[in-house]
């Protein structure tokens, strides 16, 4: 495992390999570890890898600072997650940029059962926070099993780490810079309570300021992350609308709330809606009906008819016995790794199983058995 955490950080860190382009070769290669190890093959192995990368990837410099990382995250009790490390968010693990390496420090689980990311504004008004506060208040009594994912920043991201920690929902704040600092340092105070109560989450390593495009990069692992992203107030042009934008493209539900047309931080809110970027809530109970989370399952489940002596076969057998231990479900990749099957034919089992009427499958690729 450190050795693949040693790897894993070096390979962040070799001039001239794009984020993409690294990804593409531990998900080809199976790990970091052995592209490294096969260094001097792969231009037989992969179509596209030129001796230039070979040499470029024969970087000590690039193992230094992997060392001192890894040093600095097991002085600090934070956590390494490289890409097919179990605790790595398989959500995020499905979209094309997703982080090699992700440090945590926190004590919630960061594939949990539903994910919602809350974003909007630094400017938030009176309006703004009051309906992210009743939104939270609402979403905790309504579906108390939900992490709420935002990036720690003034406004309304604030506003959803503090409701989500007043009604006692796990929160996690990823972050624009390393975990030796926190930015801004108003909000030093939250962040330590979302470590009791969730998480900080960030890809950068230690000594790397917040600088402006790294706001950027962080947007999309609020988006990938999660099943949903809702913004609550946002002006016409603001990271909230990059955060959708990238929603949108890692095919993500987007949720809006309305605000009046003259309102200079309900502008954005209200061209999402009216350009059929963002569905249009205007309380929790909106948003759990258009997710399908709202466990009025009773009626939906009698509209499919469940044979009664379904014939399974040995492979189904295996994916329904995975699920009786899941009664809330369980997220398509999880399921993937437990059952070691290919997530291409596990999505053409699931479908045979669902048109038998023994699962069903709910937002965000969670799949459940009915009952």
């Amino acid at each position: 495992m450190r050795d693949e955490q040693i790897y894993s950080l070096a390979l962040t860190r070799i001039p001239g390999l794009g984020l993409i382009s690294a990804c593409h070769l531990v998900k080809t290669l199976g790990s970091a570890t052995a592209v490294f190890q096969q260094r001097k093959e792969l231009p037989s192995l992969i179509e596209g890898v030129s001796s230039k990368l070979v040499d470029a990837l024969n970087n000590p410099e690039a193992f230094k600072r992997a060392e001192e990382e890894l040093l600095f995250a097991e002085k600090n009790q934070i956590q390494c997650i490289t890409f097919n490390d179990a605790s790595y968010p398989s959500r995020l693990r499905e979209c094309e940029d997703a982080p090699l390496v992700l440090f945590y420090r926190g004590n919630t689980s960061l594939d949990a059962l539903r994910v919602i990311s809350i974003v909007g504004t630094r400017h938030a008004t009176p309006y703004g926070q009051e309906l992210c506060n009743a939104f939270i208040r609402d979403l905790s009594a309504l579906c108390p099993d939900v992490l709420i994912v935002s990036g720690l920043a003034y406004g309304i991201d604030i506003h959803a780490h503090r409701a989500a920690l007043q009604y006692n929902l796990p929160t996690v704040g990823v972050l624009a810079h390393g975990l030796d600092r926190i930015y801004p340092a108003a909000h030093r105070k939250t962040a330590i309570a979302m470590m009791d109560q969730g998480g900080l989450l960030t890809e950068f390593m230690s000594g790397t300021n917040p600088d402006r495009q790294n706001f950027v990069k962080r947007n999309r692992i609020v988006a990938g992350m999660s099943d949903a992203t809702i913004v609550v107030e946002s002006a016409a042009k603001g990271g909230a609308l990059i955060t959708a934008d990238l929603a949108e493209s890692y095919h993500r539900d987007c949720f809006a709330f309305p605000g009046r047309t003259t309102d200079t931080y309900s502008v954005g809110c209200n061209e999402l809606i009216r350009n059929n970027r963002a569905a249009l809530i205007l309380s929790a109970e909106d948003f759990l009906n258009a997710m399908q989370w709202n466990h009025a399952d009773n009626k939906t489940q009698k509209a499919i008819q469940r044979e009664l002596f379904p014939e399974l076969n040995e492979e189904e057998m295996k994916v329904v016995h995975i699920l009786q231990q899941y009664s809330e479900g369980i997220q398509i990749n999880a399921l993937t790794a437990k059952v070691d099957i290919p997530v291409h034919q596990l999505s053409a089992l699931l479908f045979d199983l669902e048109m038998k009427g023994i699962v069903r499958v709910l937002a965000g690729g969670i799949y459940r058995l009915l009952q």
